[in-house]
């Protein structure tokens, strides 16, 4: 009889679920996402990814809706504390009678928020501006998100939905933009340098400008540029 210690049994598997695709397909990036790409890095054949996910499309729209999930949006004024902005200080009162300078002020941080979105998942901005492409729970998160705008600024559903998302329709597509425009290859990393802050200047520029022509449209004006 032998006295060697018999084998250790092999642990179980991983369940694979669709928590686990999602961050795989974040660990690659949607412009480099492939069937064969998540299977192998949670270590299983792409035959058992697609008893999990139909199609690649499926699978670049799980991807990115648990990135959207996971962002976490500019925090709004708390209700009821009328014209309080980040700092706990009233603001300027317009004719609604709640702080005009405020809705800016949100305004400008959820651009920055999304345009940061766009710069760490490259290839993101489709998903994020394609109705068709949104999830159930994408939708819901973005229809809670206008109602909130709404109650926080005394602004109605309908003008929360609107102002948000053509700002968030512009910021994204320009940023995507950005973001995949290379630099010059035979330019000095001055040069470079130098071309990023005045891109970054224009963009601000822009989405202040944008911003600005939103609230003349709700009756409030934005704070006269520095």
């Amino acid at each position: 009889m032998s006295n060697e210690p018999p084998a250790p049994a092999r642990g179980r598997p991983r369940t694979l679920t669709r928590e686990r695709i999602a961050e795989a397909g974040m660990q690659i990036g949607l412009p480099a996402l492939t069937f064969t790409g998540v299977a192998s890095a949670l270590g299983v054949s792409h035959v058992a990814l697609y008893k999990h996910v139909p199609n690649l499309e499926e699978l670049k729209r799980l991807v990115a809706a648990e990135i959207f999930e996971r962002w976490q949006m500019p925090p709004l004024p708390q209700e009821g504390a009328e014209g309080g902005g980040a700092d706990g200080e009233k603001g300027e009162k317009g004719e609604s009678g709640k702080g005009r300078g405020d809705l800016e002020t949100y305004l400008l941080a959820f651009t920055h928020s999304l345009r940061e979105l766009a710069r760490a998942y490259p290839g993101l901005a489709p998903w994020l501006i394609r109705r068709a492409a949104a999830t159930p729970a994408m939708t819901a998160r973005i229809d809670e998100h206008h109602a909130q705008v709404a109650r926080a600024f005394g602004i109605s559903k309908e003008d929360a939905r609107q102002t948000l998302a053509m700002v968030a329709f512009h910021c994204i597509a320009v940023a995507d933009t950005v973001c995949a425009t290379p630099e010059a290859p035979h330019a000095s990393e001055q040069e470079n340098s130098a071309d990023r802050a005045e891109i970054e200047a224009d963009f601000e520029r822009g989405m202040r400008a944008l911003i600005a022509g939103a609230l003349l449209r709700l009756g409030r004006t934005a704070a006269p540029p520095d």
